[in-house]
């Protein structure tokens, strides 16, 4: 991060823009940070909240092309974190998240081309691993084109690339929140209990993010290590003494998450901390460019048939684990009594 100096995220007021942005501020050598964004209250909120002079506050929309250009002027990295993520919201209402999902994609990336912009790292989801429902959908599409930009940048010096991780603990319109609110009621309904998810924090999620930035080549999709929690252990977490009525699942959900497919996995190597997916760049055979990015990374290519499902997962999260971090997380208040 040492070379960025200007930065501008997108979607910058919602849960992850504020603890990303959080962490920005701690970098004295970034000497401007453009949070844009379409919620003027949000804007004004957040205004209160983080003082910083650096801070620059511009209302639009990724669907405006034009406008977008406008606040890129002078930025040299992009975190781009706007959405509509809600999967429901997306089935009922599916060309108005395929404006914002993909083609605001587009129009980033066209804007980013336009305004020499050094680098962009675009934050996508589980759901866009083998999608069955349209939020997902969008999002590998976005994946793709912020991945194919890479083979049009040309003369540009810009690098773009993507990272990929779990529901994150606490975020709006997840369920911790809604199991939370809900438990006063004695009742946590379950969709499935065979449910399970990956589940990262936010701070975690910015660090991939900062981990992207530093050491991208251009094109990879960066998953991380992250445990899984089953839906039951964290309705028992939150609401020992709840009923648990099973209500099925929602149009468009999946009982088990996946980051990576058995198909993604030809392409994918393993360090330490994560997982990375490899581009296909146009020219060049797959095997040069693994050996490249394998080398970079200090990664090795992953087992014939690897998958990373949150299902199968190595790694798991407790009863007592999940009400540890709803504490340090998500409420500082909360005690499961």
């Amino acid at each position: 991060m040492s070379t960025a100096h200007s930065i501008l995220v997108t979607g910058g007021t919602g849960s992850f823009g504020k603890k990303c942005i959080q962490t920005l501020l701690e970098d004295p050598a970034i000497t401007r940070i453009v949070i844009y964004s379409r919620d003027e209250l949000k804007q004004f909120e957040m205004a209160q909240t983080f003082t910083d002079s650096r801070l620059r506050f511009f209302i639009g929309d990724i669907r405006d092309q034009k406008r977008l250009t406008q606040a890129l002027e002078g930025i040299d990295t992009v975190i781009h974190a706007a959405a509509l993520k809600q999967v429901p919201t997306a089935e009922y209402n599916p060309f108005e998240c395929i404006k914002t999902n993909v083609l605001g994609a587009q129009n980033l990336i066209e804007a980013c081309l336009e305004k020499d912009v050094r680098q962009v790292v675009a934050l996508s989801t589980d759901k866009a691993a083998a999608p069955i429902n349209l939020y997902g959908a969008t999002k590998l599409c976005s994946d793709k084109l912020f991945i194919a930009a890479n083979n049009i940048r040309g003369r540009h010096d810009i690098r773009f690339s993507v990272v990929r991780y779990g529901n994150v603990m606490g975020s709006r319109g997840s369920v911790i929140p809604f199991f939370l609110d809900r438990r006063k009621t004695g009742v946590l309904p379950i969709t499935d209990p065979e449910m399970t998810r990956f589940n990262i924090t936010l701070e975690e999620g910015v660090e991939l993010v900062m981990h992207a930035l530093d050491k991208a080549l251009g094109g990879e999709i960066f998953v991380p290590k992250i445990p899984s929690y089953r839906i039951t252990d964290v309705a028992e977490a939150i609401g020992p003494k709840c009923e648990f009525p099973v209500v099925g699942i929602r149009p468009g959900e999946k009982i088990h998450e996946e980051m990576i497919t058995e198909t993604d996995a030809l392409q994918t190597i393993e360090t330490k901390d994560r997982y990375l997916i490899v581009p296909m760049l146009h020219g060049h055979s797959a095997a040069t460019v693994m050996k490249e990015y394998c080398k970079h990374h200090e990664g090795t290519p992953v087992p014939a048939g690897f998958s990373y499902n949150s299902g199968k997962n190595t790694e798991w999260l407790s009863v007592d684990q999940i009400r540890d971090l709803i504490v340090q997380h998500v409420d500082p208040s909360f005690t499961h009594a």
